[in-house]
């Protein structure tokens, strides 16, 4: 740690750490370690809250529980976790006093060395994971040391202060790091997509776009844009980047110059090959995508470009691809039941989200409902409703749905469970089977959040895949 000669800069400051959790409490032990007199404040004051708090005093890190809002005397720094809003009072507090707020995004990208790895970033409203993670994948696959960090796998704090040498790093950010993060410079970075959602955070479509566009701010190489989604290559236009950093667009057509696409059933590159107005360059098949559904390959095809920006060859592209796997509960074949597919997309938690997966499927049974989180429903609906034979919905917020769906498909079969017991992704996986014919597919795409009915997402998708099982074991 001596050799990032950080500690002088460090010893003695008062920092306020806004949150406990993920990020706060590995945010506060490295402080501390560097040598900054810490305080951790936190809203709740739950038994767990209490139990983290027991264990940072015991190391000498003061906290304050039950009160977030007040800002410590002192206080010369906030490093802030990512889930707490811009509109809190501490901010305000913060604001008043001249005090800077730091993301813990923002605090490892101060903390890296002066030979750190360099970051090819990632966001957009969906397929951030899967990206990043395939992205890592073809990196390894070219030989490079590398890991998939920031709002998945390990830490960026962790990555940038351990002991393991990166030769580069995947790096997948939210919105909600972006816009705590002021002087994070990437390689290279790609937008995905831009669709409503954590509007309640952000206040805004606006700012929740100019927070995703922070990603392009001081890229030095090139600049990933969706060239199906026009809002992508509006922030990279907007964006201040370096000298002789490029706009790279990734489409699932056939690719102009400086884009990479799709040919006859192969991915290919024309942005970084010698002479891209009249060569192309192949990389991978679309078979090499697993699940080659088409916002996957559109994936694929970014973390591709991401990769070719630094220089990996088209072989490691192909290899990459072919050695992902993708995370459970997105877009996960469960098991075929009388000639039916059961898909389980539990990581849809938005109307972008299941947008996506419904494309990739038809005649479809839908299995949607949960928490809006604001979300309305009559475009998906309107999208999607020729995919659909039925829909089974569950959730708080199911009316929403059946409201768009009576609105825009009154053809279609509803089946609405008034329930949000445990068994209630039972019945729904049967009333979805009931509907369904040899051939189509039963579709867990909630395009909304979990929490009203399950912890999170995985759990949700857990007691879909439960619920097929049981049924598969029923009929055989």
């Amino acid at each position: 740690m001596g050799s990032r000669q950080v500690s002088t800069t460090w010893q003695g400051r008062k920092v306020t750490v806004a949150g406990l959790g993920v990020s706060g409490i590995p945010a506060a032990r490295v402080l501390h370690g560097l040598g900054a007199v810490v305080t951790v404040v936190n809203d709740g004051a739950d038994e767990r809250s209490r139990a983290q708090a027991a264990q940072l005093e015991a190391e000498g890190i003061t906290v304050r529980l039950g009160d977030g809002a007040t800002l410590p005397e002192g206080t010369e720094l906030v490093v802030t976790t990512p889930g707490w809003q811009p509109d809190k009072p501490l901010f305000a507090a913060a604001a008043e006093a001249g005090v800077e707020v730091w993301g813990d995004v923002e605090l490892a990208w101060r903390l890296r060395g002066p030979d750190a790895a360099p970051w090819l970033a990632v966001t957009g409203t969906n397929g951030k994971t899967t990206t990043v993670r395939m992205l890592a994948s073809i990196l390894e696959a070219a030989g490079l040391r590398t890991a998939a960090v920031g709002n998945i796998g390990v830490s960026l704090l962790d990555a940038v202060l351990g002991e393991e040498e990166y030769d580069v790093l995947a790096v997948e950010l939210s919105s909600y790091q972006l816009h705590w993060a002021p002087s994070l410079r990437a390689h290279s970075a790609a937008v995905l997509n831009l669709a409503p959602d954590h509007l309640d955070w952000h206040g805004s479509m606006a700012a929740y776009a100019a927070d995703k566009g922070r990603i392009y701010e001081g890229n030095t190489v090139a600049c990933v844009y969706n060239a199906a989604d026009r809002a992508t290559e509006d922030l990279v236009r907007a964006a201040d980047v370096e000298e002789g950093c490029r706009a790279i667009g990734f489409t699932l057509g056939t690719p102009g110059p400086s884009q990479v696409g799709v040919v006859d059933g192969i991915l290919v590159d024309r942005a970084f090959v010698e002479n891209r107005h009249q060569q192309a360059q192949e990389l991978a098949e679309v078979c090499d995508v697993d699940p080659p559904a088409p916002h996957n390959i559109a994936n694929a095809l970014a973390a591709a470009a991401l990769a070719r920006a630094f220089g990996v060859p088209p072989t490691a592209v192909r290899d990459g691809l072919r050695a992902f796997r993708p995370d459970a509960h997105r877009i996960e074949y469960v098991e075929e039941v009388a000639g039916v597919s059961y898909i389980d997309d539990s990581k849809a938690t938005n109307t972008h989200a299941a947008e996506a997966s419904l494309a990739a499927y038809d005649p479809i049974v839908w299995i949607a409902g949960g928490l809006a989180k604001g979300a309305t429903f009559d475009e998906l609906v309107q999208r999607s409703a020729k995919r659909l034979r039925g829909a089974v919905l569950i959730g708080a917020d199911r009316a929403l749905i059946r409201e768009a769906l009576a609105r825009h498909a009154p053809q279609v079969p509803v089946v609405d469970l008034d329930r949000t017991d445990t068994g209630a992704m039972s019945e729904a996986v049967r009333e979805a089977a009931r509907l369904a014919r040899p051939g189509d597919t039963v579709l867990l795409a909630p395009a909304c959040a979990s929490m009203d009915m399950f912890v999170n997402y995985n759990k949700r998708g857990e007691a879909f895949a439960d619920a097929v099982r049981a049924l598969a074991a029923e009929r055989a």
